[in-house]
């Protein structure tokens, strides 16, 4: 739907499914830790629920989904660069102090 000065209006629904997926999402978050969860599967579900939700208000809310990729890629690959050189560095981190452990008795 159009309005007269050219710019495009998302019907009210679109935004009210979004606003109840994303409640699911986080009963669905909060349920992890009122089951008792542990260990990797309770920060691997916190982690997926976080980014959908995360992605969910990203691409809707903020808009994203309706912008051009170059602007898109602009914005989301910085950040994503910047997780996967701190992956890295983790995975660094966690060999250095390993082989420190090893022979530095």
């Amino acid at each position: 739907m159009s309005t007269a000065s050219g710019t495009q209006q998302h019907p009210i629904s679109l935004y009210l499914k979004i606003w109840a997926l994303l409640f699911v999402l986080s009963a669905m978050s909060y349920m992890v830790d009122y089951l008792h969860f542990q260990g990797l599967l309770r920060w691997s579900l916190i982690l997926v629920f976080m980014m959908l939700k995360a992605g969910l208000i990203v691409a809707v809310f903020m808009h994203m989904a309706w912008e051009r990729m170059a602007l898109v890629y602009a914005i989301l690959v910085p950040p994503l660069a910047l997780l996967v050189l701190v992956g890295l560095m983790a995975s660094e981190a966690g060999h250095t102090f390993l082989t420190r452990l090893l022979y530095f008795r």
